[in-house]
């Protein structure tokens, strides 16, 4: 038997989404709708949106991150990630998941993101 550890070696620290579902553009619209209070730019151009997991049954899991750990908004986001998702006609659930790994940097940004902010 393999020690955990050693089969996590080499997984992305950022799980694929699942792109092929077609009702992925449409979560991906949702999640646009959802805005940093601090940034005037979506959560998903931010890089905010780690990963948007949707099961055959249309269950749809979110991991996202923050952009600091002490965002006023943590507790929040999640909730509005949800209520943002939850209406998209097809989503059977929504599960939202915060993770700091990998900590979120600049470079996650979408180039939309970074001229809109002036960092390009």
């Amino acid at each position: 038997m393999t020690h955990p550890s050693e089969q996590l070696e080499g997984a992305p620290l950022i799980a694929p989404s699942s792109i092929e579902h077609p009702l992925y553009d449409q979560v991906v619209e949702a999640c646009r709708t959802v805005f940093d209070p601090e940034i005037p730019v979506n959560i998903y151009d931010l890089g905010l949106i780690y990963t948007i997991d949707i099961k055959d049954d249309n269950a749809v899991k979110v991991i996202m991150t923050l952009t600091a750990p002490g965002c006023p908004v943590a507790g929040d986001m999640p909730g509005w990630i949800m209520e943002a998702i939850e209406p998209v006609a097809g989503v059977k659930e929504v599960d939202v998941e915060l993770t700091w790994e990998p900590p979120w940097g600049m470079e996650m940004m979408s180039d939309e993101a970074r001229l809109e902010l002036g960092f390009m």
